[in-house]
């Protein structure tokens, strides 16, 4: 049974549309609901939730206890997923690499461009992706976006294309 670790810090892929308010926001953490759409039958997903926020609302307390909790797992040397907010995905993921030049497994930031659960989200298809690339992949600390995986470093965020692009 392959143990994946699953860290939650929000971001779209886990808004949810408020008809009090009328707009999306991180108010509960939406992964378990969508994993359990998933068929994983030798995958054990352990979910750890951080933090529930977009990502340009992280501060660098937040994106460094996110650090320490990375820190906290890969003595394990099993893959992490991270589920993020695109905006500042970049940002933490050359932060964890600074902190693990040459992490033992596989850490993968992924989000959405949309919330899971709105038509047309790719939030499922980012965070099944992941899942998938966190048992193929190298060590190394990557983004998985759209059928594609750059490292964190080497990628950004193309607004104009709605995706994610190597630098």
């Amino acid at each position: 049974m392959q143990i994946i670790y699953l860290i939650t810090t929000g971001g779209t892929i886990e808004k949810a549309y408020s008809e009090q308010l009328g707009k999306v926001l991180n108010d509960e953490t939406k992964i378990a609901q969508h994993l359990s759409l998933l068929r994983l039958p030798d995958c054990d997903v352990r979910v750890i939730p951080v933090m529930n926020k977009d990502s340009l609302e992280m501060s660098a307390e937040d994106r460094a206890r996110l650090v320490a909790e990375v820190g906290r797992l890969l003595p394990s040397q099993c893959p992490i997923v991270i589920t993020h907010g695109t905006d500042t995905m970049v940002e933490s993921g050359v932060a964890i690499e600074k902190a693990f030049p040459a992490p033992p497994a596989p850490v993968i930031l992924t989000g959405a461009m949309s919330p899971l659960g709105f038509e047309r989200s790719d939030g499922l298809q980012n965070l099944t992706e992941s899942l998938f690339a966190a048992r193929l992949l190298d060590p190394g600390v990557y983004i998985v976006m759209h059928g594609q995986v750059f490292a964190a470093s080497r990628a950004r965020k193309d607004r104009e294309r709605g995706t994610f692009a190597a630098t």
